[in-house]
């Protein structure tokens, strides 16, 4: 099998396993990479004050760069690299298009930085969490009829059939309203609804709306513990014909593909911003343009064709 670097989406979720308290074997099994590899990365890239992935990320370019000279990229090749991480594509969804390697991209992304210029800004970046994990207590209260996801078929987890999905809340400044994100496990798939409070009747009618359209392709819905938003499960279950979930206290990697999409979606609407400020026009650009960007782990498919194929081949046999 060829071997093939970490990217930097995996350092960030290596970092996030190990502020979960996965150990390297766990974390191995979680990423599909072998032990070797994640407990090499740790050892070799990690800090003063841990591991970090941004540092994490620098380090392995810097040795990459000290090991071989960097292949120069044609002028014109680059402008366009360029116009598509404008796009927010990341260097290795652009390396897939263009006559380019993403590493070299980088390079050239961080020397375009440090001569004033703003590509840089267009990479995707999370920031350090501070979150108070009370030793994987739940402090909430508990969900009536909650369904744990110990109770979930074990295929689910393997992503071989559409139709799972996973479900959480993304709120804005102050707290004030929030974005009720829905994203389809095998696929990446997602649907978006901005909701004017974190109720839970707004928040089980938008996942009615907009999961409704595709009742044959939502067999089960994992959420996140959310009391007050979650709270009419049933309700969703009875419209969808669907069963869902909950993952465990503090453990957000068991929806790893809903915290992923969550990331990218940061990118448009940071922490700061008033979702107030947020446009339908912009709200249906943000979904369109990350449903339609090619996925590293899709092989550069975007979750659109792969979800819409999978309705297609449920049109031909009905």
């Amino acid at each position: 099998m060829t071997y093939k670097h970490l990217s930097q989406t995996e350092r960030y979720q290596i970092f996030c396993l190990m502020k979960e308290g996965l150990n390297c074997t766990e974390i191995a099994k979680n990423l599909g990479r072998s032990k070797s590899t994640i407990s090499r990365e740790i050892r070799r890239n990690k800090g003063g004050r841990g591991y970090r992935p941004k540092q994490a990320d620098r380090l392995a370019e810097e040795r990459s760069i000290d090991s071989r000279n960097a292949r120069r990229i044609d002028p014109d090749v680059l402008k366009s690299a360029f116009d598509r991480i404008a796009e927010q594509l990341s260097p290795e969804q652009v390396a897939a298009e263009l006559p380019i390697s993403h590493e070299t991209l980088y390079q050239d992304i961080y020397a375009n930085k440090a001569a004033g210029g703003a590509i840089w800004k267009n990479l995707r970046c999370q920031k350090k969490r501070k979150k108070r994990y009370a030793s994987g207590v739940e402090r909430r209260g508990q969900i009536v009829n909650r369904r744990p996801i110990s109770e979930r078929p074990a295929d689910i987890e393997l992503r071989r059939t559409v139709g799972h999905w996973e479900g959480d809340t993304v709120i804005g400044a102050g707290h004030k309203q929030a974005i009720v994100t829905l994203v389809e496990r095998k696929s990446g798939y997602a649907r978006l609804m901005k909701v004017s409070h974190r109720t839970s009747a707004q928040v089980s009618g938008a996942v009615i709306k907009k999961l409704r359209p595709f009742r044959a392709k939502v067999k089960t819905i994992t959420f996140d513990n959310g009391k007050e938003e979650f709270a009419e499960h049933v309700r969703i279950d009875e419209a969808l014909g669907s069963t869902t979930y909950f993952a465990d206290p503090f453990s957000s990697w068991q929806r790893g593909s809903n915290e992923n999409f969550n990331g990218l979606l940061r990118q448009y609407i940071p922490k700061k911003r008033p979702l107030s400020t947020v446009t339908d026009e912009e709200h249906k650009m943000i979904e369109h343009r990350l449903n339609n960007r090619p996925r590293k782990s899709l092989g550069f498919k975007t979750p659109s064709e792969v979800f819409h194929e999978s309705l297609n081949r449920v049109a031909l046999h009905t």
